[in-house]
């Protein structure tokens, strides 16, 4: 056999996971457990959590082998569906619906508004020997502006307050390796800004539910759905050229040549009044990426005559938002995020990771990282993600406001408080304690 035919063979056994889409699709349909509406564009990962194709826009699942399954399906706004062997006809999702805090608005003079977001990526880049895989969790902010006339711009892509990263490297023997840390930058998460405000379809201020849709020159490019005071946007971006205003901040990639196989977006909206949705109403949004080159550095990843691809598939959850002063933003805007050690915040509502993926995050957390015993079986017991889940009794900006001295004053005299109460608790029990009588006997 000559070299040429057994590098096009090579190439499409390493590359036939990344475009699991692009199969001929199978019997088996997607759809939504209440309307029993099929679901467009939901994501697919095999066993082992990565993600290995997407649904088409009428909900029908790529024909996919046997050795991937259990297959987990994901997307936004319902919860993950297992399904451990093939032969399904129809895979039905659950719709997880949480509520946000609502947000008390004063725009006399609170002219911006401050979110704080989790945020969950699976990444990876493959050549035709070489595979990273990249699972991180983050916590990001963003300072939009809700008047125009407001001279501070704020930042519409998402600020870096703390992460942590789990990578695993594999070559073409199957052999791997953990870290978490690499020097690739490979990731289109850091790229995917918060949308600007625009108006709905027309009739959508109508109550009830409701849907639509507007073609591109390559396909459905929008689907919105409408659920009371509940909007979803689908987008695919590639479908149109103006599908591009959703993704304003990777709009240059496309002028730089960067073929791209599947660019979807979806975007969740809460508490909706009137006829348009914007950044204030921002409940959540997911993207999958496939993309034929990205990043710098890749020289020291693989050869120049070797193309790589990457995906991403990420999910982010508004954890909570308020209206902000100036004043207040510009703090925000100088608070040193390297030295305020951020703990990071799993939304209440982002699915139970995979147990490929937290098999991961254990080999990773008990990596030593002075004698570099990369294939040193973890203990289970003494690794974890030190991630706290988010509860809707706490308010987490305000929390981390104490924490940063962004509200020092606020901070320091609710610490006054407590420890008030602690010392008035200890007196009465040592007071009781005196008197020969219990706390319990009370």
């Amino acid at each position: 056999m000559s070299s040429m035919p057994r590098i096009l063979l090579l190439f499409f056994a390493v590359m036939a996971p990344m475009f699991g889409g692009m199969l001929r699709a199978s019997a088996a349909v997607v759809a939504d457990s209440v309307s029993r509406t099929s679901l467009p564009n939901v994501s697919i990962l095999d066993r082992r959590g990565k993600v290995i194709g997407l649904c088409d826009e009428a909900g029908r699942v790529p024909e996919i082998s046997p050795e991937s399954y259990p297959l987990t399906f994901r997307f936004l706004g319902f919860k993950d569906k297992t399904i451990f062997k093939p032969g399904n006809d129809t895979i039905f999702m659950a719709e997880d619906v949480i509520e946000l805090n609502e947000v008390e608005i004063d725009t006399r003079h609170k002219k911006l508004i401050h979110l704080l977001a989790y945020v969950r990526e699976y990444s990876s880049i493959s050549t035709y020997s070489d595979t990273v895989f990249l699972f991180r969790e983050k916590m990001v902010d963003f300072i939009l502006p809700i008047d125009k006339k407001v001279r501070f711009k704020g930042w519409h892509t998402p600020r870096v307050l703390t992460s942590k990263s789990y990578y695993r490297f594999t070559n073409a023997n199957g052999l791997d390796s953990v870290s978490d840390h690499s020097n690739l930058h490979f990731s289109w998460a850091d790229w995917m800004g918060i949308t600007r405000g625009t108006h709905m379809p027309r009739g959508f201020f109508k109550s009830g539910n409701l849907a639509d849709t507007i073609r591109g020159r390559y396909g459905l490019a929008e689907v919105w759905t409408k659920k009371d005071d509940r909007i979803t946007l689908d987008v695919n971006v590639i479908a149109d050229t103006t599908s591009r205003k959703w993704v304003p901040y990777l709009s240059m990639f496309f002028r730089e040549g960067i073929d791209y196989e599947k660019f979807k977006v979806r975007y969740e909206f809460d508490n909706i009044v009137g006829d348009s949705i914007s950044p204030v109403d921002l409940k959540a949004y997911s993207f999958n990426i496939e993309s034929n080159g990205r990043g710098h550095g890749m020289f020291m990843f693989n050869r120049e005559d070797e193309p790589f691809y990457v995906t991403t598939e990420a999910q982010v959850y508004i954890l909570d938002r308020e209206h902000i002063t100036v004043k207040e933003a510009k703090k925000w805007e100088k608070l040193n995020t390297s030295e305020n050690k951020f703990a990071i915040y799993e939304a209440a509502d982002a699915p139970e990771l995979s147990p490929e993926i937290l098999s991961l995050i254990a080999r990773v957390n008990s990596v030593d990282h002075e004698q570099l015993r990369l294939g040193l079986v973890p203990d289970h017991r003494l690794a974890g993600r030190f991630v706290a889940k988010q509860t809707f009794g706490n308010r987490l900006l305000q929390m981390i406001k104490g924490a940063t001295g962004i509200s020092r004053a606020r901070a320091t005299r609710k610490w006054n408080n407590n420890w008030k109460t602690f010392k008035k608790d200890r007196i009465n029990r040592n007071n009781k304690k005196e008197t020969g009588t219990s706390p319990a006997s009370q």
